[in-house]
Order: C-alpha cells, then sequence, then structure tokens
C-alpha cells in the first residue's frame, strides 16, 4: 500500500507530461532532446544569441520558486465561517504564494475568473518578502512581524516587486480555464513590468486590453506636471482564440434611449408598420401578401385565422381604401406573432414591428470600451461605502464596488468561480455577491489574503480589528446582511468557508540519532498532536484534488465514519481501529463506473495481517487504487 503523496501539485511533472503529449517524438529514454524539439517547433525558433527579453536579478530563482512543492495545508475555521455546511465561497488566510501551490491540483484550469489588486510598489505598500526558500516558516516569519514597506531607497526596488510577482502569476494561470481571463489593477509604478511579466507568462497573442481606469475625474494635484485621473487595468486571457472569454456588459437606460419597452425577449421600440406602401406594395405587384388578420377585442393576440366570432378582420387597406399587401406571408407571420405592436389608428387597426435593440446594434449588450470610466468608480466611493459598512474607517483605498463588479460580469459566467489572491477588504468578493443578488447567477469567490498585522494605532485596531483579514470577513458578514435584507436568502450565497494555511497534519522524518528509538515510536502515528479528523480530511481532499466546497457524504458504522465523495469515486477512513466488518462496508459504496481510490490512516491498522487481510478484500471487489496516511 503506497502512501499518499504529502507535498502539493508536482507542476514540472505536470508540464513534462503536456510536453510529451504534444511532442513525443522529442523524448528518448524519458529525457526530452532539445535539438530535436527545435527541428519539430521549426521556424519559431529563437537561434540568435541576442534577442529581445525581460530579464532582472533573481528571475531564476523566481522561476523555480513556482515549480517548488508546498507541504503545507489548510485548517478549517468553522466559528469564523458564515453558513458552513451551505455555501461554496472560500475566504483563505495565508501567504497567497503558498496557498497557490496547495490550491493547484484541486482547481487545476477550473477557474473562469482571476482579479487582483496587487501592491503598486509606490515605496509605501507592504511587499511580501520571499526569501526563495518559500515554504510554511517564511509565513510564519512574515505574519509574526509588523508589515514592511519596499523602500524606494532599496537597491533592489523593482526587483523584489518582479521577485514577488513572477511566481505569483505563473501559479495563478495555471489556474485559469481555457477560457479564463485575469484582470490586473496597476498604476504607473510598475505597469509596464506588470504587462512585461504576463506578456511572459500569459503570452503576448493573449493580451486583451491596457485598460485606463479613471478613479478620480478631480485628479491627484500631488502629482508632479499633470494632476493624475486614472490608474490601470491590465487583462489577458488565458487563450484569446475563445471568444467568450470577454462578456459584454448590460446595457444601461441610457444605451437603451427609445428602446424603452420590454418583454421577455428584451427591449424594443415601435419599428416600421406591417402595411407595405406606396406603389411597390399594390395588390396588384404582390397579390399573395394580401390576407385578413384578426384580433381579438382586447387588441391582445392576432392570428391568420379567426379564432372568436367577435375577432376583428383586419385587411392591408390605406385610410381611402387603397388595397395594399402586408411585409410577411401567411406562413411567416404565422411563426412571428409576438414580434408585433397592436395599436389602434386612423385606418382602425395597425400593426408596428418591435424593432429589437440588438438588430441595430447588433448585440445584446454592449462592448466594454477601453476607456473606464463611470462617475460610480471614484475613488471615494470605495471608501465611503466601508465606512458607510463599518461606521468609521478601518482600511485605506479599497476598490470601488461598481468597479469590480463590471469586471465580474465581463470575465465571468452565472455559475463561474472568481478568485482574488491580494483580496485585501474582500470588495471582490462584496462584488460577485452583488452581482448575483442583480442577476440571479450563483457565482462563487475565493478571496486569499496574507494576515498583515493592523498597525496598533490605526482606526482598524481602535475598532477591535488586529488584522486585515478580521476586517474583510467582517465585510463579507455586513455586506451579505444587506445583500439578504433586498434580495433572496434562499438564492443567493452570502456564506464563506474559512481556512488557514498551516504546516501540514502529518509528522516530518528528521531523526534524532542520540534518540532514535523515540523517534521511531513518535512515527508510530503520523498525525500531528492537537489536529482533528477534519484537518486531516481537507489536507486529503486538496492533496487528492477535490475541491474544499466538494459535499461529502458521511457513513456511519458502528460509530464509526467513512468520507463518500464523487458519489463514491474517493472513500476516506480515518479510522483508529480498521476492521474487515469496516471495509466491507467501504466495498459496498464504490463508484460503480469509474476507478475507486481508498484511503486510510495507516495506525488504524491492528498490524500486518489486517492490512494485508483489508487490501486482499478490496482488490477482490476491483479496488486496485489504495493509500494509506
Amino acid at each position: 500500500m503506497r502512501t499518499v503523496d504529502h507535498s502539493s501539485f508536482d507542476l514540472a511533472k505536470q508540464n513534462r507530461k503536456e510536453l510529451m503529449r504534444l511532442f513525443p517524438e522529442a523524448f528518448i529514454e524519458g529525457k526530452i532532446d532539445f535539438e530535436k524539439l527545435k527541428l519539430l517547433l521549426g521556424e519559431i525558433v529563437e537561434t540568435e544569441r541576442e534577442r529581445y527579453e525581460f530579464s532582472w536579478n533573481g528571475k531564476k530563482k523566481a522561476m523555480k520558486m513556482t515549480h517548488s512543492r508546498s507541504t503545507g495545508t489548510l485548517r478549517p475555521d468553522k466559528p469564523s465561517s458564515k453558513n458552513w455546511f451551505e455555501t461554496e465561497n472560500l475566504y483563505i488566510e495565508g501567504d497567497n504564494l503558498e496557498v497557490l501551490k496547495i490550491l493547484q491540483k484541486a482547481y487545476f484550469g477550473k477557474l473562469k475568473m482571476i482579479y487582483i489588486d496587487p501592491p503598486y510598489n509606490t515605496g509605501r505598500d507592504f511587499v511580501y518578502k520571499d526569501n526563495f526558500h518559500g515554504g510554511i516558516k517564511n509565513y510564519k516569519e512574515l505574519t509574526g512581524q509588523t508589515t514592511r514597506a519596499n523602500a524606494e531607497t532599496s537597491g533592489r526596488f523593482h526587483t523584489d516587486w518582479l521577485n514577488m510577482m513572477y511566481p505569483r502569476l505563473k501559479l495563478a494561470r495555471n489556474l485559469l480555464a481555457d477560457n479564463g481571463v485575469i484582470f490586473l489593477s496597476i498604476d504607473d509604478n510598475e505597469v509596464t513590468n506588470l504587462r512585461a511579466i504576463c506578456n511572459e507568462i500569459f503570452g503576448e497573442l493573449n493580451f486583451v486590453a491596457q485598460l485606463p481606469t479613471i478613479m478620480n475625474l478631480k485628479g491627484n494635484n500631488d502629482q508632479f506636471g499633470f494632476s493624475g485621473t486614472h490608474e490601470y487595468t491590465l487583462v489577458f486571457a488565458k487563450n484569446i482564440a475563445n471568444e467568450d472569454s470577454i462578456n459584454q456588459l448590460p446595457l444601461t437606460e441610457e444605451d437603451i434611449g427609445d428602446y424603452s419597452l420590454k418583454d421577455e425577449k428584451g427591449y424594443y421600440k415601435q419599428g416600421a408598420t406591417l402595411m407595405r406602401t406606396g406603389e411597390a406594395g399594390a395588390r396588384e405587384k404582390r397579390p399573395k401578401g394580401y390576407y385578413p388578420i384578426y384580433v381579438t377585442k382586447e387588441l391582445t393576440r392576432i392570428s391568420i385565422e379567426r379564432m372568436n366570432p367577435d375577432d376583428f378582420e383586419v385587411y392591408p387597406k390605406t385610410a381611402d381604401g387603397k388595397e395594399m399587401t402586408w411585409r410577411r406571408s401567411k406562413e411567416t407571420l404565422a411563426k412571428t406573432y409576438d414580434e408585433f405592436i397592436v395599436k389602434k389608428s386612423a385606418n382602425g387597426i395597425s400593426f408596428y414591428k418591435k424593432q429589437r435593440l440588438e438588430e441595430e446594434e447588433g448585440i445584446r449588450g454592449k462592448k466594454p470600451k477601453t476607456l473606464f470610466y463611470k462617475p460610480e468608480y471614484s475613488s471615494g466611493n470605495g471608501t465611503n461605502l466601508l465606512k458607510r459598512l463599518f461606521n468609521g474607517k478601518v482600511f485605506d483605498n479599497p476598490k470601488p464596488l461598481e468597479l469590480i463588479k463590471d469586471f465580474v460580469l465581463i470575465g465571468s459566467g452565472e455559475d463561474d468561480i472568481v478568485l482574488d489572491f491580494f483580496s485585501g477588504s474582500s470588495t471582490t468578493a462584496h462584488a460577485v455577491m452583488d452581482v448575483n443578488r442583480e442577476s440571479g447567477s450563483r457565482r462563487k469567490f475565493i478571496m486569499v489574503q496574507i494576515p498583515e498585522r493592523a498597525a496598533p494605532d490605526s482606526e482598524a485596531a481602535k475598532a477591535g480589528f488586529s488584522t486585515i483579514c478580521e476586517i474583510a470577513k467582517e465585510r463579507i458578514r455586513r455586506a451579505g446582511s444587506v445583500i439578504e435584507a433586498v434580495g433572496s436568502k434562499d438564492i443567493i450565497d452570502t456564506g464563506f468557508r474559512v481556512y488557514k494555511l498551516d504546516s501540514s497534519n502529518l509528522k516530518a522524518w528528521r531523526p534524532d540519532y542520540n534518540d532514535l528509538e523515540r523517534n521511531l515510536f513518535d512515527l508510530e502515528d503520523m498525525i500531528k498532536a492537537g489536529r482533528t479528523k477534519e484537518d486531516l480530511l481537507t489536507e486529503l481532499l486538496l492533496k487528492v484534488g477535490v475541491p474544499l466546497t466538494e459535499r461529502l457524504k458521511e457513513l456511519d458504522f458502528a460509530g464509526k465514519k467513512i468520507y463518500k465523495a464523487r458519489k463514491g469515486a474517493l472513500l476516506i477512513c480515518l479510522e483508529e481501529e480498521v476492521t474487515l466488518d469496516l471495509v466491507s462496508m467501504i466495498v459496498r459504496h464504490k463508484a460503480g463506473d469509474v476507478d475507486t481510490m481508498v484511503i486510510f490512516r495507516e495506525s488504524g491498522f491492528l498490524n500486518d495481517t489486517v492490512k494485508t487481510n483489508a487490501i486482499q478484500t478490496l482488490k477482490k471487489s476491483g479496488i486496485t487504487y489504495i493509500r494509506s496516511i
């Protein structure tokens, strides 16, 4: 019986596997023949020694960090959560580099949209000081200290920022679906560098837009030379060939204009009359177009056949009695009754086509413009909204809610997952919930934020919030309460599960050669003291690629629990004492049409005989994928 791999997803292995799938002939005895690969790629290979490239000190180490695997895990925090058992939303406290690694296996290629508002590197904001060894130790050191600004006087001012951003964006790309899209807020300080990184990671061909995003029409007079009014939003697609990467925005009243009437198909206005006019419309020119249309007394329904004795009979005639023709044949009109407005007129009764907005514009929504502006985007609006929610200022410069709502509408569909791994005060979570309220959609969010400490003399600390995460979770709760008050609680998911980054629940093998016997006995049970079954279950689900919101079925057998996921494709038993009766129970719940994986707690077997018999029982039932921890 093999053990479950305790590390996060092996991205280097995945890349090799994908390369082998595309170019199997370039592999010889499991190794890549780069000369052969160059021949297979043909003219697109760059062979010149001098070529354009974006480089900085530490780039190779930053790239290696992407492939280094995390041994950390996420531990559930039910007391901080809301609607734990019903919600599909996640709030994760932890260094986003480690968290992105941990999420790789369960969420690889599953996210439609990512939005981030990273540190702008202005010399005053916090930049993660990755030590290139990464890991949980570095994270614990970071969160145990006060936040540190990346001062402009630093000799590695841009370098530190680039080394922070590169591996995070590389990992983020893996999580995007093939039609996924990423939005990145930034200002003048690093917009050039950020776009260069994204060109490399996402590919220049997948660049969608660099949107000047107007945040303050009055301007910032502190700037030299010009009064600043905007930031930027970079947009990259995972694969720009997917036309559904970008959505259109809903139409506003201003867009609608004269199209003020609405039915189940959308907005329309009164269009042309159904009756042809002029010489070309005369009966003798188009005899088949002359026939009666029947209309109910209430003018609510038309038909080419009389439905009731008191229906009006209407022929295409002018006020002076000249016989004309209808613009549609009987057969065509019979299929499009609901496309006409019926009105009384000087002629008696007239029919007008419903001129639909999309017929004129060619769209059901409107294509977003590259200059991104609405009065609601004013930077003060984000701050004022948060002040109202908290009855005071607890967070500096949150993004405007309406701006992020528009990004969510453009970048995601009705049932998609939206990730923000620099989530700050969780404007993105608020935006997702509010979009769901307005549109009846079921989008989900994943927020990731390092628990950065609030300054002791800050308004946040005075209000009782020790970290940014505490502010963000409370914001989601309060925003959810407001949304529930004006919407339907049965439809809108305003809950969230909280998870916190921590070291693995499993002990590491660090032999003490002075006391080796005690060391071996300590490892008899690999589970760390103080860790719960739920902690261990969460780690296992992530390691085998099951999303954190997967609905698990708990099976009870004589007081012992078996966890069933994916209709029996995954069965987990973490009991201290595994019996053959319990193994038989597992067999009864295996999947019928796919291979089943079964995971046991290694220390749960009384002895090797019980373990061997359990494995044989499972194999006889067709279960060969058996793992232990």
